[in-house]
Order: C-alpha cells, then sequence, then structure tokens
C-alpha cells in the first residue's frame, strides 16, 4: 500500500496514526494499540521508510490507559526508526476528552524527543491556547476539534488576536462546504448522502462556537 501511494500520489510526506482512539481500530490491533505492540510498530515503520521517498510522520497518544504514560519512552525508539517528526496528543486513549490535555506531560517529552522534532496536540482552540501551547519547547502545534469549531483559528492564531466573524459569514462557509463536497463526491444520491454525512458531522462541532461579543470571557474549553 505505501509504495502503490508513491507511485501513485504526489504528497510532502506520510503520517501514520497511531493516535486513533476507536475501539473497532484498537480491537483490531490499529491506532493506539502500536503503542503497546513495540514489534509490530517497528516493522511498519521500517518498512514503509524503506519503500517512501518521502518524510514519514507518526500520531501518538500519552499511552493507552489513563495514568500510564508511554510516550515518553517510545519516543526514542521512534527516532531510532527513522521517524521524521511526531505529534504528541496529550491524552491517552482511555481518558478521550473527559479531562484536559497534559501539556506538562507533552513538554516532559520534548528533550525525549531530541534531535526528532516534536509537535504538540490537544486544546488548541484560541491564538492564546497556540502561544502557551509553543512555550513548551515543541517545535509546532496540530490543530483538531479546534479548526471544526471554528475554522478561521488559523488566521487568529496568524494575526494573534480573537476574530468573531459574523453569522452570515459563518453561512457562507457552511455553502462552501456543501459545494466542495457535491462537487468532489457528485450530485447524485449517493453524493448528497455522503456530502450530508459530512456536514452534519462537522455541524456537532461547529454549533458549539459561542460567539466572543456574547461573553464577558472566553469560554471555557468543550469537551
Amino acid at each position: 500500500g505505501t509504495r502503490l501511494l508513491s507511485r501513485t500520489v504526489e504528497v510532502d510526506f506520510v503520517d501514520i496514526n497511531v493516535g486513533c482512539p476507536i475501539d473497532l481500530v484498537y480491537k483490531k490491533g490499529g491506532g493506539c494499540a502500536l503503542m503497546n505492540r513495540s514489534t509490530k510498530f517497528q516493522q511498519i515503520v521500517r518498512g514503509m521508510n524503506q519503500v517512501l521517498d518521502v518524510p514519514l510522520t507518526v500520531k501518538i497518544r500519552t499511552g493507552v490507559q489513563e495514568r500510564v504514560n508511554l510516550a515518553h519512552r517510545l519516543l526514542p525508539e521512534l527516532r531510532d526508526w527513522g521517524v521524521a517528526l511526531v505529534t504528541l496528543h496529550g491524552r491517552s486513549r482511555e481518558q478521550r476528552y473527559t479531562k484536559l490535555a497534559d501539556w506538562q506531560y507533552i513538554e516532559e517529552c520534548v528533550q525525549a524527543a531530541s534531535p526528532m522534532p516534536l509537535f504538540g496536540n490537544g486544546d488548541i482552540l484560541s491564538f492564546e491556547d497556540a502561544n502557551r501551547a509553543m512555550q513548551t519547547g515543541v517545535t509546532g502545534i496540530m490543530i483538531a476539534r479546534g479548526a471544526l469549531l471554528k475554522p478561521w483559528l488559523f488566521t487568529e492564531i496568524k494575526e494573534q488576536r480573537h476574530w468573531d466573524i459574523s453569522s452570515s459569514e459563518r453561512l457562507d462557509i457552511l455553502r462552501d462546504f456543501t459545494n466542495y463536497g457535491l462537487e468532489h463526491w457528485g450530485s447524485d444520491t449517493q453524493g448528497v448522502e455522503k456530502t450530508r454525512r459530512f456536514l452534519l458531522e462537522w455541524l456537532s462541532f461547529l454549533c458549539r462556537y459561542v460567539p466572543v461579543g456574547l461573553l464577558e470571557r472566553l469560554p471555557q474549553r468543550i469537551n
């Protein structure tokens, strides 16, 4: 599969998502389960590196079980296996979103990963969050739910300000999303159903956005 990907698709890098907590994936030995399967994990990484001509990156979590951190021990191994960069989500698989991401632990892992670049991930919902995350010494940050809640978050970080777009602008974003889906999947019944499915999934995040102007302070992190 990796060889086919490298031959048919022009990409800048390939990422292995070992942060996936989904039961279906985990029970089959994929996603987060690979954090406890070092031999298999190593075989996958080394095998993919042999056929790729672009960097191989990996995303992991702090560990599988809550309060049993594995990342600091796994990072040096990933570096030795030839991984170009690792993104660390500051939660365990069991924890999911019941608690905030552990950025203190991410900071501790920066040294364990060195000189391999380490990106941090978790609870970056504003430009202040992004600034605090960068102060931990990570090379960069990955944004996930924050981008689903407010896709303009990247502009906020770039311009270092809160940007409260109007309701009409948010409606335009939804309209663009729908048009992109229909262009990509087609406007037949199957294309409409697939576009609708992803639109509803995204709306489950977008509906949590609270305009800054309605509050005296920004909303607390939403799990």
